[in-house]
């Protein structure tokens, strides 16, 4: 995370009462610069907990359940059935493109769950950035929070009606620009790695052995794909949490990463580099290790019945 600039959600923010370092202009509690700029990832560890207490770390986890779910659900099935399919056609009629297959399915699988799930990902970013400027106050939900988002549309111009809707998908363009390379580069990393891992042991694996290979695997190539994809992952989170609702709608990614380049250079495009390879990686992990043990246990027990 870093100082996003004079348009942006984190630029108006006021310190929470709690803050030893907030001063008092008028009735309004106010804080030093420094509290919204960022230097690392313990920084901001250290600076929410000093503003607003160790759970706020938490925030917006019932949204990231609520992505996760359906997310993973379209996602992983969608991958198999399109790799599958790929890979009997390329073996069919172009053998030379089987190792593609894994590419391709990974981002065709993501575009649609993606595409599906957007507004709960816009939803969780959103109250991530929120910040409490008064003590008690509840940060807002999911529903709130897209309520929120369409109410500063139809304030701006009650006039729309349909078209307002549309900014429950601003920064899905920087987002499939991030997921679409993310899952190409993973799954075409993860696929021979988890086969050439689960071909040490040949036919004696078991559930352990199946686990060990896919959670290696997917951790490989998760941390990867999510440094490689970095600075999308930068331009997604700016597009995301920009307030200005015409201004988000106008936002693309180039020009997104363009100004991040201005304002910071090569830094600034990876900015959190850190946290995002440190979550990707076991989490891409858990997820695939997972799903494929819960296959095979199905599959033995079916083979069996």
């Amino acid at each position: 995370m870093a100082y996003f600039g004079p348009n942006m959600m984190f630029a108006d923010l006021k310190c929470s009462p709690s803050c030893t370092r907030a001063g008092v202009h008028g009735t309004v509690s106010i804080c030093p610069p420094d509290c919204f700029q960022y230097k690392g990832t313990l920084d901001v560890f250290n600076k929410i907990i000093r503003q607003e207490g160790f759970a706020r770390l938490w925030r917006g986890t019932n949204a990231g359940l609520a992505l996760a779910v359906p997310t993973v659900g379209i996602y992983l099935p969608c991958y198999d059935i399109f790799r599958n399919w790929m890979e009997g056609l390329a073996e069919q009629y172009m053998p030379a493109a089987i190792p593609y297959a894994p590419l391709v399915a990974g981002s065709l699988a993501r575009s649609l769950a993606c595409a599906t799930c957007y507004p709960i990902e816009l939803a969780r970013t959103r109250m991530q950035a929120y910040k409490d400027t008064q003590i008690g106050k509840k940060p807002p939900g999911v529903f709130s929070t897209l309520l929120g988002v369409l109410s500063d549309v139809k304030g701006r111009n009650p006039q729309s009606s349909l078209q307002g809707y549309r900014i429950f998908w601003t920064g899905m363009g920087a987002q499939l620009a991030r997921d679409v390379p993310f899952s190409g580069i993973c799954w075409s990393t993860l696929e021979p790695t988890r086969r050439k891992l689960l071909g040490l042991v040949g036919e004696e694996s078991d559930v352990f052995t199946v686990l060990g290979a896919n959670f290696s695997a997917g951790f490989f190539a998760g941390s990867l794909a999510a440094a490689a994809t970095c600075p999308l992952d930068v331009a997604k989170t700016r597009r995301q949490i920009e307030k200005d609702p015409v201004r988000a709608l106008q936002m693309t990614t180039r020009q997104t990463l363009m100004e991040v380049w201005g304002d910071g250079g090569m830094r600034g495009l990876f900015t959190g580099v850190g946290p995002r390879v440190g979550r990707a990686g076991p989490s891409v992990g858990i997820v695939v290790s997972f799903y494929e043990v819960v296959k095979y246990a199905l599959h033995h027990r079916y083979a069996s019945s």
